[in-house]
């Protein structure tokens, strides 16, 4: 019976901290991991690149659709001499002239360029899809950044409650040890050893909340908000089902994963580059028209116009065993690269999923583990205090229970920390994030 009353005085005392802990929080200004995804999408200059490389590459579109069309060009010139430049001819220029001006326009448009042109805009079609999936993982890299520097400040948040709980057990402790020094029941070296693993958890708390302030100064940087050390975030650990409930088995199909359809691109992109170069073996075909105007300011002779058409046949004969010719087995040999670069991609990537599943029944084991060694500890402590208090244990045993305690809780908080980390990773690697709206946030709100 005595024993449950130690119990229920201990539970007691770390449900009446929790709440001074929770009552502090509410007058400080909160952060919800939602509306930091929200805010670091909306901040990132990753994500504004990769937006802007699409609208490059866009353009780079453009640019080889555009060799679809004829290439028009056109020219004038003029000439004015205060003497006669052209002196005079007699029947064919009698009074010679000291001006001219001619106009020009040309149009032309190939017809055949060994399919330099097709290949051209397919290439152009392929860095705008590359842009894109690029674009989607630097919004997945974010995503995951944020979570991981949110969920570091949730574990900090957590281990100095931890630290709170352990100071007050300590400041409780303290205080019946005074009491029976003063009553001249034990000796002050008993006192000492108290005061000794106090001060030992407030060197704790002190550093624990430096790396706090670190950690929150990297986070608001990377997120884009102001940096205010009473900032807490809002979100805690809570209960967590087992992995294989909530995903079930990891699928290995890679047709949606972002880095296996990248090596696909650069597949079709060593293609394409193949045919470029195999182009310049070719026989290349253009047509065309001109016209032009030729004649003088004061009519010293006729103008005339003169429109003409024209056809142009270009053979690359030495282009067959010249350098040419290197150029294309070089790209060929890209070409074979690209695919074992995609089978070892293809294999890399399988491995690395199955790594992150693996990981994650880990860490859910981890958390398992380290709650049954809360249990264990927690009723190892209220043991070893009922039997202080009967005096069939010393001081040092009762320490060591509550520094054991303490210890157990922490590797709890970090076991649900690293279980986080480990599923948003998971979650990256098989593109299953969710990707909330790139929106202007109020943090106020929350």
């Amino acid at each position: 019976m005595k024993k449950n009353k130690k119990g229920i005085r201990s539970g007691l005392i770390i449900l009446i901290l929790l709440g001074i802990v929770h009552l502090a929080t509410a007058q400080q200004k909160t952060i919800s991991l939602e509306k930091s995804k929200k805010a670091a999408l909306q901040y990132s200059n990753d994500i504004k690149n990769g937006k802007l490389r699409i609208d490059q590459a866009e353009y780079s579109k453009k640019q080889a659709i555009s060799n679809y069309f004829p290439n028009v060009s056109a020219i004038g010139a003029a000439f004015y001499g205060i003497d006669d430049f052209i002196d005079p001819i007699p029947v064919v220029l009698p009074n010679g002239f000291n001006n001219f001006y001619l106009a020009a326009a040309t149009a032309s448009e190939p017809i055949y360029a060994g399919g330099k042109i097709r290949a051209s805009s397919e290439l152009a079609d392929i860095q705008v899809e590359t842009s894109k999936i690029r674009a989607a993982q630097s919004i997945d890299s974010v995503i995951l950044l944020t979570e991981q520097k949110y969920w570091l400040l949730v574990e900090l948040q957590e281990r100095q409650k931890v630290l709170e709980v352990s100071k007050a057990y300590l400041d409780e402790l303290l205080k019946q040890q005074q009491d029976l020094l003063d009553a001249g029941l034990i000796a002050r070296y008993q006192l000492l050893q108290v005061k000794t693993n106090r001060s030992q958890v407030l060197l704790q708390r002190s550093k624990l909340n430096n790396s706090r302030k670190v950690a929150l100064l990297d986070f608001a940087l990377y997120v884009g908000i102001p940096y205010d050390t009473t900032m807490v975030a809002i979100d805690t650990f809570t209960t967590i089902k087992p992995p294989q409930l909530k995903y079930g088995r990891p699928k290995l199909d890679l047709t949606s994963n972002s880095n296996y359809q990248l090596l696909e691109q650069s597949i079709e992109a060593s293609k394409l580059q193949t045919q470029l170069a195999r182009a310049d073996l070719l026989p290349q075909f253009s047509v065309g028209i001109s016209a032009s105007q030729i004649g003088t300011f004061d009519d010293t002779f006729d103008s005339q116009f003169q429109p003409l058409a024209f056809g142009t046949l270009n053979i690359p004969i030495s282009a067959w065993w010249g350098s040419e010719r290197q150029k294309v087995r070089q790209k060929e040999i890209d070409e074979e690269i690209a695919i074992n670069n995609l089978k070892d991609g293809q294999d890399q990537l399988k491995v690395s999923i199955m790594k992150s599943w693996y990981d994650l029944l880990d860490a859910y084991k981890q958390i398992q583990y380290a709650q049954e060694n809360l249990e264990y500890a927690q009723e190892n402590l209220e043991v070893s205090r009922d039997n202080y208090n009967s005096g069939l244990n010393n001081l040092s045993d009762l320490l060591d229970a509550q520094r054991t305690q303490q210890q157990a809780q922490t590797e709890l908080v970090n076991a649900k920390a690293n279980y986080e980390e480990k599923e948003i990773l998971y979650l990256q690697r098989t593109d299953q994030l969710e990707t909330p709206e790139i929106e202007e946030v109020n943090f106020d709100e929350d």
